[in-house]
C-alpha cells in the first residue's frame, strides 16, 4: 500500500527545478499489482489512488486538454510536437499550464523510469482544476496535472497485416466555427457516439464527415487515401486534429519514400474510389482500411465497398518505415 496518497483538493503548483520536484523510489512502497505508478498533481501514486477531486472541470465539464504520446525504446517519440500542441491548445481554451515544458518532459521521464517501461504510452492531461460548480474557470485557479505512462493496445496485431473495415459515422464531425478539432480538449463526446457506431457493426473505427459532406477523420485517428500512387489528406478546416503521426506521415515518411503527398477536400466517393486508405494516430500508428460500410442508422448495413485486399503496396511500405524508425537506434524526439 502506497504510503503517498492523491490530491483530492486543489492542486499545488509545480514550481522550480522539475528534478527537485521528482520523487524517489523511496517515498513510496508500491503493490507490485497495483502499477503502473502515477503523476497526479505533483504526486506520485500508485493507480489505485490515483484521483481527482469531483470538483475538477475537467470531470465537470471535460474542460482541460490532453495529449497521447507514444515512448520506443525508452524515447519520447516526437516529443517536442506534442509539447507545442499541448501549450498552443491550453492557450486557446486560455488556460495557463502551471508546469514548465522542462518540467513536464521530467515528469514524463520519471513515469517513465519508476514504471520500468522501454516501450508505452503516455497520456497527458491538464485539465481546469478544482473549482465549483458553475462554468466560470476564474473558480479553477490552479489547473491539474496528470502522467499517466501505460501499454496500449488500440487494434488486434492481426489487423496490422490484414486490414480493417470500418463504418461510415452518420454523426457528422463538431463543425470547426462551434469548437475546432485542432484543439485537442477533454471535449471527446462527439469523437466517442461516433465510435458507438462502429461498435453497433463490429468495427472499431469510423469515417467522420462534416457538416458539409466533406470528409475529415475517424473518431481517434487521421485518414489518407492512395490514389494513383499519391498519397491525399483531407486538410485541416474540413474539422479534424493535425495528428503527429498525420504530420510524420506527411513530412518525413512519404518523401523519403519518394510519395507525393497532398492536402486535398474529399467527399466520400472520393475516398471509395481510392487504390488504398488508411489511418493514422500516436495509438494506431498506420493501419489499412480495406472495407468501408455504410449504415442507414436503423442497424442495416446499405452498402458496403471493399478498397482492398490486405494491406496496400504504399501503405504497407510506409509502416514498415514507421516501425524502422520507432524501433531503430534513433528514434526522434525533435
Amino acid at each position: 500500500m502506497s504510503t503517498v496518497t492523491a490530491a483530492t483538493s486543489a492542486p499545488t503548483p509545480v514550481g522550480g527545478s522539475a528534478a527537485q520536484k521528482l520523487p524517489s523510489a523511496a517515498v513510496w512502497q508500491q503493490d507490485q499489482g497495483d502499477k503502473p505508478l502515477v503523476w497526479v498533481n505533483g504526486r506520485m501514486v500508485p493507480k489505485h489512488a490515483a484521483t481527482v477531486s469531483v470538483y475538477d472541470h475537467g470531470l465537470l465539464y471535460g474542460d482541460g486538454v490532453f495529449e497521447g504520446i507514444r515512448v520506443y525504446r525508452g524515447k519520447i517519440f516526437l516529443c517536442k510536437q506534442h509539447m507545442d500542441r499541448l501549450y498552443r491548445c491550453a492557450e486557446q481554451i486560455r488556460m495557463k499550464i502551471p508546469v514548465t515544458r522542462e518540467e513536464m518532459i521530467a515528469v514524463m521521464r520519471e513515469c517513465i523510469r519508476v514504471n520500468g517501461y522501454s516501450d508505452a504510452y503516455i497520456r497527458l492531461v491538464v485539465s481546469r482544476g478544482y473549482g465549483s460548480l458553475g462554468l466560470d474557470p476564474r473558480k479553477c485557479p490552479v489547473p491539474g496535472v496528470i502522467c499517466i505512462a501505460d501499454e496500449i493496445h488500440l487494434f488486434p496485431a492481426e489487423m496490422y497485416e490484414k486490414g480493417m473495415r470500418v463504418v461510415v459515422a452518420n454523426r457528422p464531425k463538431t463543425p470547426v466555427a462551434c469548437l475546432d478539432p485542432r484543439v485537442k480538449t477533454q471535449n471527446y463526446l462527439n469523437n466517442i457516439l461516433a465510435k458507438c457506431e462502429a461498435i453497433d457493426f463490429g468495427c472499431h473505427e469510423v469515417i467522420m464527415l462534416n457538416l458539409d459532406g466533406y470528409v475529415s477523420e475517424g473518431s481517434g485517428d487521421n485518414l489518407f487515401i492512395v490514389k494513383g500512387g499519391k498519397l491525399y489528406t483531407p486538410p485541416p478546416e474540413v474539422g479534424l486534429l493535425e495528428g503527429i503521426t498525420r504530420q510524420f506521415v506527411m513530412t518525413r515518411l512519404a518523401p523519403e519514400l519518394k510519395v507525393k503527398c497532398l492536402e486535398k477536400k474529399m467527399t466520400l466517393d472520393d475516398v471509395l474510389d481510392a487504390d488504398e486508405v488508411f489511418l493514422t494516430g500516436s495509438a494506431a500508428e498506420i493501419i489499412s482500411v480495406t472495407q468501408i460500410d455504410q449504415h442507414d442508422g436503423k442497424g442495416k448495413i446499405t452498402r458496403s465497398t471493399k478498397i482492398s485486399d490486405g494491406e496496400g503496396a504504399v501503405t504497407g511500405r510506409l509502416r514498415r518505415r514507421f516501425r524502422e524508425i520507432v524501433t531503430g537506434a534513433n528514434v526522434p524526439e525533435e
